[in-house]
C-alpha cells in the first residue's frame, strides 16, 4: 500500500491494464470450461481463441435473472462454481433462493480496494452494519478490512441504540452499510445525546444515494462518504473515489473485471458512452463468470479523470434494464423488442410504448427510420410485433434521433390511477 492508493495495480498505464485482462481471457474461459455448467454455455468454444474484447463480445451472454432456474436444474449453483461446494469458505442464499459461493482466497470478493478509497488504514476500526444473515454483503467487508489489517465491529442491521452506544464507546471511524440506516443511526445519536464524533468516512451500498443525503451526512459530522457497487455474485464492481478531498466523477471499475455495456436484451456493445446493460467478466478461479449481465444500466465516462487511479469509470447505476412489461395479461421482454428491430434493418432505434389504462392497453412501436417509409415496412413490422410478442400493436415512425437514448426499449406510460 502506498497511503494514496491500495496497490500499484491501480495506477497502471491503461493499455497495461487491458492487455493483462485479455492476455488472461484464455485460461479463464478454459477454467470456466471445467464447470458442467460453463461447459454447456460455453460448448464449441476454444479458450485460446478467446483474445480480444470482440471475441469476447461473440460469446454467449448469461444472465443474473437466469440463476434461479440454473441452479434449480444443476443444484446448488447451477454448475457455475469451478471449486467444489466441499472446498468453499462460505454458501450464501439471497432472496429467490439464489446461493451464491465464497472461496478461501484472501479478499476474495475484492472489497480492500472500496473500503481503502473510503479513508479505510491499517490499525483504524469500521463498524460493519451490512447483514451477516445467509447474505454475503457483511463478510464482503470483513474480507476487505483483513486484508487492509483494519479491525471490525461486526454489528450487522438493526438494534440502532447498541449500534449508537458501540459507535461512542469503541469509536470507529468508518461506517460500512446503507445510507438509510446510517441516517437512522445518526438521528438517535442527536436525540440521546450520544458522541459518535469519531466517525469520519462512510462506506454505502446496496441502496440510492441521493446528492441531498450526501450532503446531509456532511452537515452532520462524517465529510468522507462514497458509494460502491457490487452485487452477492460478483462482488465489487466499481466504487467511488475523492482527490484531494473531492469527490471524483463516476465509479472506477474493480481490477479483476473486465465490464462491457450493452444494448438492453441483446449482447451486443453499445457505442462509447451510451447508456446500457452492465455485463461482467470476473477473473474468479473458484466462480468465473464469463459475459454475466446485472441487470443493471450504466455508461462509460469518456473524459479521464485527474487522480491516481487510471482505470475505466462508469457513471454509475442508472436504473434496471430488465423491463419485462405485462401487456393484456401476456410478459413482452425488452430481448423481444431487440428481435424485432434485427427483422427491419430499415430500423434505426426503436422504443415499444405501453399506453392507456391497465386492461385498455395500447402497445406502439416508435421506429426511428431515415426518409419516407413505404406503408408496406409499417405493415411489414406490424406483422412482426404480432409473430414475436404474440400480441397486436402499433407502428409509429420518428426521425433518427429522435427517441431518448437512455437505454430503455420498453416505456409503460399507461395511467394507473
Amino acid at each position: 500500500m502506498n497511503g494514496i492508493t491500495l496497490d500499484a495495480l491501480e495506477t497502471r498505464v491503461p493499455e497495461e491494464r487491458e492487455r493483462d485482462l485479455l492476455a488472461r481471457l484464455p485460461g479463464l474461459v478454459a477454467r470456466a470450461k471445467e464447470a458442467p455448467g460453463w461447459a454447456r454455455i460455453l460448448d464449441g468454444v476454444d479458450p485460446a481463441a478467446i483474445t480480444s474484447r470482440a471475441a469476447l463480445a461473440a460469446l454467449p451472454i448469461t444472465r443474473k435473472s437466469d440463476l434461479k432456474a440454473l441452479q434449480a436444474a444443476l443444484p446448488p449453483f447451477g454448475g457455475l462454481n469451478a471449486t467444489p461446494i466441499d472446498a468453499l469458505a462460505h454458501v450464501f442464499m439471497s432472496p429467490g433462493p439464489i446461493f451464491d459461493p465464497e472461496g478461501r482466497g484472501a479478499d476474495w470478493w475484492r472489497f480492500a480496494r472500496p473500503l481503502y478509497a473510503a479513508g479505510v488504514r491499517p490499525g483504524g476500526l469500521l463498524q460493519n452494519c451490512f447483514s451477516y444473515h445467509f447474505t454475503p454483503a457483511a463478510f464482503m467487508v470483513e474480507s476487505g478490512a483483513a486484508r487492509i489489517g483494519c479491525g471490525v465491529i461486526p454489528a450487522g442491521t438493526g438494534q440502532t441504540e447498541m449500534q449508537v452506544e458501540a459507535m461512542a464507546a469503541l469509536k470507529p471511524s468508518t461506517y460500512v452499510g446503507t445510507p438509510s440506516f446510517l441516517r437512522i443511526i445518526i438521528d438517535k445519536a442527536r436525540e440521546t445525546g450520544a458522541d459518535i464524533s469519531s466517525l469520519r468516512n462512510a462506506m454505502l451500498g446496496a441502496e440510492a444515494l441521493p446528492e441531498s443525503l450526501r450532503t446531509w451526512f456532511r452537515q452532520n459530522g462524517v465529510p468522507n462518504v462514497i458509494q460502491t457497487y457490487a452485487s452477492a455474485d460478483i462482488g465489487s464492481i466499481a466504487y467511488e473515489t475523492a482527490n484531494d478531498g473531492v469527490l471524483d466523477p463516476g465509479m472506477v471499475l474493480d481490477e479483476e473485471v473486465l465490464l462491457e455495456i450493452v444494448r438492453p436484451g441483446s449482447g451486443e456493445p453499445v457505442a462509447p458512452g451510451d447508456i446500457g446493460e452492465v455485463v461482467v467478466t470476473l477473473f474468479n478461479a473458484d466462480y468465473p463468470l464469463i459475459r454475466f449481465a446485472t441487470g443493471d444500466l450504466s455508461a462509460l465516462l469518456l473524459d479521464p479523470v485527474p487522480g491516481p487511479r487510471t482505470n475505466s469509470r462508469i457513471k454509475g447505476w442508472l436504473g434496471r434494464a430488465d423491463q419485462t412489461t405485462k401487456v393484456r395479461a401476456m410478459f413482452v421482454h425488452p430481448s423481444q423488442v431487440q428481435n424485432i428491430v434485427r427483422r427491419h434493418p430499415e430500423i434505426g432505434k426503436a422504443r415499444l410504448v405501453v399506453s392507456g389504462q391497465m386492461a385498455n392497453d395500447v402497445m406502439t412501436l416508435h421506429c426511428e427510420v431515415a426518409g419516407s417509409p413505404a406503408p408496406a415496412l409499417a405493415a411489414a413490422i406490424g406483422a412482426s410485433i404480432r409473430e414475436v410478442t404474440k400480441l397486436r400493436g402499433e407502428v409509429a415512425f420518428v426521425a433518427p434521433g429522435t427517441l431518448l437514448d437512455d437505454g430503455k426499449l420498453i416505456e409503460d406510460a399507461r395511467d394507473y390511477t
